[in-house]
């Protein structure tokens, strides 16, 4: 295992009430699997899938989704 097959990219994305962090794993060559794990207010969400940015704008999807549906229940 060499060191660029454990690496980790770190997005802060800022917003009104804090800012949202985006954990992105893999992708390390073409064809290889990865994952993205988006997390804001204690609520998370994670993708899976073989584009990097199509997977990370997934995550932020399903937060968004998440956050909705626990702002309609409050």
């Amino acid at each position: 295992m060499d060191d660029y097959d454990i690496r980790m990219e770190m997005i802060f994305i800022p917003v009104k009430n804090g800012h949202i962090k985006v954990f992105v794993h893999g992708f390390n060559r073409l064809g290889t699997w990865g994952n993205a794990v988006a997390v804001f207010d204690g609520e998370n969400a994670t993708a899976k899938g073989f584009n990097k940015k199509r997977t990370i704008v997934h995550s932020l999807v399903k937060l968004h989704k998440s956050l909705e549906k626990k702002r309609r229940e409050n």
